[in-house]
């Protein structure tokens, strides 16, 4: 009953509100592609309205689109050159100025000599891009050959990352990818840690295809559950090792019921 009276509280919580994380590694292999794709997976967008009202579908367009070895996002300027829009993270914990944001990004193609802009900056909100703070400097996309700039991020308020896309005239493509934001010192990361009076801690392995539990008596169960509360997986250890490899790249919740009947619910981050 302890169990699924907390995993009641813990689906809520999933529904009402992005679950804050602590870093990112954003290759977009999981996501769907093509037209609509976006938002998705807790990513989303702020586009202009049309400028044209005989033609409110001449906006730009953000997708996820395939590529070779793995997804990416296009930025495609469309009738709406000059017009700058918006991919937003999903929300992150409040960076504390001791973090890295890195991406590739790099002109597609379109117009001839045709090309664009992306600055990256904290918004307070992902609807509100008037909040938009600068990271780092404006990257010039002018060559298809991928780049990927490293930006140190401030210390903030601020949750959400913007990635601001601007082409030059109408009908430029761009293309981002590979977004790893850092995990701030001195908070939990990717390899998120719990630690309990029974002296339970766990860590994701750095192939990112366990958990690896420290503990002097092992958990009755675990149950892990995605970001918007589905079950992912369930079972018990296996030497000190809880197989995740089967999982997707994403956010996911852990329901550890300890050997003494107490539960514990932390969260990490599957690479």
């Amino acid at each position: 009953m302890k169990l699924k009276l907390l995993l009641g509280t813990l689906m809520f919580t999933a529904f009402t509100a992005n679950a804050q994380v602590s870093s990112i590694n954003e290759t977009f292999s999981s996501f769907t592609t093509g037209t609509a794709s976006l938002p998705q997976n807790g990513w989303s967008t702020v586009i202009p309205a049309s400028s044209n009202p005989a033609n409110p579908s001449w906006v730009p367009m953000l997708t996820v689109e395939p590529g070779t070895g793995n997804n990416f996002v296009q930025a495609y300027s469309f009738f709406a050159g000059s017009k700058a829009f918006y991919l937003i993270t999903p929300q992150i914990v409040a960076p504390n100025g001791t973090q890295t944001l890195s991406f590739s990004s790099a002109l597609i193609g379109g117009t001839p000599g045709g090309t664009g802009t992306l600055e990256v900056g904290l918004v307070a909100s992902p609807s509100d891009m008037s909040t938009f703070t600068p990271i780092g400097t404006t990257v010039n996309l002018t060559s298809s050959t991928d780049a990927t700039t490293t930006f140190n991020v401030q210390q903030s308020s601020y949750q959400y990352i913007a990635f601001k896309f601007t082409a030059s005239t109408v009908h430029v493509a761009l293309r981002m990818d590979d977004v790893v934001l850092t995990a701030a010192s001195g908070t939990l990361g990717v390899s998120d840690h719990v630690k309990t009076k029974n002296a339970l801690q766990f860590a994701v392995n750095s192939e990112n295809t366990a958990l690896e539990f420290v503990t002097a008596k092992a958990p009755k169960n675990i149950q892990i559950y995605s970001a918007t509360g589905q079950k992912a997986t369930e079972g018990k250890l296996n030497g000190q090792r809880f197989d995740i490899s089967t999982l997707q790249t994403g956010v996911y919740y852990v329901l550890i019921e300890t050997a003494e009947g107490s539960v514990v619910q932390s969260k990490f981050i599957k690479k």
